[in-house]
């Protein structure tokens, strides 16, 4: 498995700079996602000069993320429609720089943002606007030989491990995978107590579709009402049981890329440190 984050390079692929990619490299990542604001923006000139920055520090580029929102679940038929063309507008683009994955953003009804809540999210006709979309987008994905990756999450459409197989299923195009995220999945105090039994449940309903996974850690906070909030990798009050994690996708998706995410700069380090521990403990040597 390979170790990469999502930070230190910032904003839009175009404005990556040397000093940023400088940082991932001697941070001791090998790769850092790029996100697309505009998939029709650049040249041919700019992809070859990101490939020649990323090639000049060892680095490799494991997933293109697009800033497109939560429109792939809307029932707005020409929300969606614009949405599923700018995805296929950036795996298109992905294809260019030779990036293997473009993700796949289950997105939200909620105008806040398309990681928030909404009581929508989980109605039937959301889940079938979704699956429309993703075999849509998986069309242009199989044409150029891209991955298409999505990860699951209590807020969204696909709330549970046991939801996100069934959409795979419902998909049935090859060109789709799975982000192994789980985090995202605590939805109760009871799943935030066991995170061994959620973590194999996503992998053993999962297995032969992980391309993925993001690494992070959360915390509960203490209050009346069960809360939620990330926490550094391997920090003493951290749940997530990241040593089965590994283990776990050494097994069954050995040469996928990990990336330590939402952390702002100051905190990967520690979170860095928080996953090699674990993986340490795991048994599994990078790549």
């Amino acid at each position: 498995m390979l170790l990469g984050v999502a930070g230190f390079v910032k904003g839009d692929w175009l404005n990556v700079t040397e000093d940023q990619v400088k940082m991932v490299a001697d941070n001791g990542f090998v790769s850092a996602l790029l996100t697309i604001s505009d998939p029709t923006a650049g040249d041919d000139r700019d992809i070859e000069n990101i490939k020649t920055l990323y090639a000049a520090h060892g680095l490799n580029m494991p997933m293109t993320r697009g800033a497109y929102g939560g429109g792939l679940c809307s029932d707005d038929e020409g929300q969606r429609k614009w949405t599923v063309k700018f995805l296929e507008d950036t795996v298109r683009l992905s294809a260019k720089m030779a990036c293997p994955t473009t993700y796949f953003r289950p997105g939200s009804h909620n105008p806040d943002g398309p990681w928030l809540p909404h009581p929508d999210n989980r109605l039937e006709a959301t889940f079938d606007n979704l699956v429309a979309s993703a075999q849509q987008a998986c069309a242009v994905a199989d044409s150029e030989g891209i991955k298409l990756v999505v990860e699951a999450g209590v807020v969204c459409p696909l709330y549970t491990p046991r939801r996100v197989r069934e959409f795979f299923d419902a998909v049935d195009m090859p060109a789709l995978g799975f982000n192994v995220d789980p985090v995202n999945l605590v939805g109760s105090l009871e799943i935030a107590y066991d995170t061994t039994s959620l973590i194999n449940e996503c992998i053993d309903l999962m297995a032969d579709e992980i391309v993925g996974c993001d690494a992070k850690d959360f915390t509960i906070v203490d209050a009346l009402l069960p809360h939620f909030e990330e926490e550094v990798i391997g920090a003493p009050n951290a749940l997530l049981d990241n040593v089965t994690l590994l283990t776990r996708l050494q097994e069954t998706a050995p040469d996928i890329t990990v990336t330590v995410e939402h952390y702002p700069d100051e905190k990967i380090p520690a979170a860095a440190a928080g996953i090699r521990k674990a993986a340490q403990i795991a048994g599994v040597i990078w790549d």
